[in-house]
């Protein structure tokens, strides 16, 4: 039996009170996305909205986001909302990122549920740049974070600072996860970094979106 991804987007188009345009990284959601196909799972796409979620800048030199645009373009018209998925259907639930994911995806009840339980029967967890925004506030049926004492990676407040959007984003992600006990582990700016603690595998930015999705199929087929 194929295994089966929950790929979950944010429904933020525009970040905070600056008005500024935004959504799920469309690299981050794209890439993941061959690889996972090239693994032959089974893909579904969530919102925490539902509906067509809103996304940032599209690469036209990118065959990946070409591929997953054309192959997806339904699904993406109406993406269904957390709470009208059965996370028992699935063995994956990844987070893809965009600076948007840090207005919707933190502190989520319904984002919360569908991890929480497909992580407690044995599935992973996983998440790039931005995406780990859904680790904050997430716990799990005993109470403990589930990033409680677990390696993880995420956007760097070094990266937000060279990006220009440390005024603008609502906390430090790396701080926040900290804060719930998480052991952040930064590599260089932009560089490609991927950490995998049992079934918690996380990415940097951008440019660990492909390595994120490898690290996942390993930690199911390996």
């Amino acid at each position: 039996m194929s295994k089966r991804v929950l790929m979950v987007l944010t429904s933020t188009a525009t970040l905070g009170d600056r008005g500024r345009p935004n959504g799920f990284n469309a690299a981050e959601a794209a890439h993941p996305w061959v690889v996972f196909r090239a693994a032959g799972f089974e893909i579904d796409l969530v919102s925490t909205a539902g509906g067509e979620p809103p996304r940032d800048e599209v690469d036209p030199t990118d065959p990946d986001q070409a591929a997953f645009f054309a192959e997806t373009a339904k699904q993406l018209a109406d993406t269904p909302r957390p709470r009208d998925i059965d996370p028992a259907c699935y063995d994956v639930v990844f987070f893809v990122g965009g600076h948007a994911t840090m207005w919707d995806l933190p502190d989520n009840p319904e984002l919360a549920r569908l991890a929480r339980t497909v992580y407690e029967n044995g599935g992973v967890i996983a998440a790039v740049c931005h995406g780990p925004a859904a680790l904050v506030g997430l716990t799990l049926s005993d109470g403990s974070y589930l990033v409680d004492g677990k390696r993880v990676a995420a956007f760097t407040e070094s990266e937000e600072i060279a990006a220009g959007m440390i005024e603008i984003i609502p906390f430090v992600l790396a701080e926040r996860l900290i804060a719930q006990g998480a052991q952040h582990r930064p590599a260089p700016d932009w560089t490609e970094h991927v950490i995998r603690d049992g079934r918690l595998v996380t990415g940097q930015n951008p440019a660990s979106a492909r390595r994120t999705a490898r690290q996942v199929v390993d930690a199911l087929t390996g």
